[in-house]
């Protein structure tokens, strides 16, 4: 049985390489909604729609015992009730993990007191990374700007563009006092060298990144070490499936420039 991986775009390819690179010997399958991207603007109940049809897919389709939504806003949108009301009824012995969670331990285990947050519009209008850091730690401080231009740009090869605007976006913490700055979305770790040369240089203090291209491979070894009736069932025979909704010859170009090799990429029907 398979791992599988879900985003919206191109950024759960950025995860799903730092994982593969951790723990190649696993069989993986990725579903890119790239039909639908960006996420984060949608309501609350499409998204549901949307990743419970790409999550269907990968559990009937691709054979997978874990699904990991490397997409955040997808993740606030939908983890709980995947777990709670999908998985009850169809799967009940499999699994689907999130992306917010382990970020936040993140910030803990590094004893952080204040901290920016970049992320889309619905990421940041649920207010969900701020509940649930709450729960682990009322003595943190999160300031959380939306940065909405970064996914359009990173789809549709826009970098040129990205340095002023991302500036902008820093701005917003001035005279916050802040450590680091969590990348709320999966497609941001593009962006995270520009982020933290350009938060320095703004913010005149030395800014670390927090980014889920390296939070989250260790976080799922760790997973797998801790639920041996779950990687008892993983097949371990490195093969790969990379599965997008609409396929463009921007998407094939981002996707070998994140590998550093063409990937066979199919088009899926949902």
């Amino acid at each position: 049985m398979n791992i599988g991986l879900f985003d919206s775009g191109l950024g759960g390819l950025i995860i799903t390489k730092s994982i593969i690179e951790s723990i190649p010997e696993y069989n993986f399958s990725y579903i890119g909604d790239t039909a639908h991207v960006p996420y984060g603007s949608r309501s609350k109940e499409t998204i549901y729609n949307f990743t419970k049809n790409c999550v269907d897919y990968l559990f009937k389709n691709q054979n997978c015992e874990l699904i990991i939504i490397a997409c955040n806003t997808a993740s606030i949108a939908s983890l709980r009730r995947l777990q709670q009301e999908y998985l009850k009824e169809n799967f009940p012995n499999r699994r689907i993990l999130g992306v917010v969670i382990p970020t936040l331990e993140t910030v803990i285990e590094n004893n952080y007191k204040s901290i920016g947050l970049l992320a889309t519009n619905g990421t940041v209008a649920s207010n969900v990374f701020n509940q649930e850091l709450k729960k682990l730690s009322k003595d943190i401080q999160l300031y959380s700007t939306p940065a909405p231009l970064l996914v359009p740009l990173i789809e549709n090869n826009g970098d040129k563009y990205a340095r002023p605007i991302i500036q902008d976006y820093i701005k917003t913490f001035e005279n916050k006092n802040i450590e680091a700055i969590i990348l709320g979305c999966t497609h941001y770790p593009h962006y995270k060298n520009i982020i933290k040369t350009e938060a320095e240089k703004i913010l005149q203090r030395k800014i670390d990144i927090i980014s889920q291209d390296e939070i989250i491979p260790k976080k799922i070894i760790t997973y797998l070490q801790n639920h041996p009736e779950i990687e008892t069932n993983l097949s371990k025979d490195g093969k790969r499936f990379f599965g997008i909704t609409d396929i463009t010859e921007s998407y094939k170009q981002q996707a070998y420039s994140i590998f550093g090799e063409p990937i066979k990429i199919e088009k899926i029907n949902l």
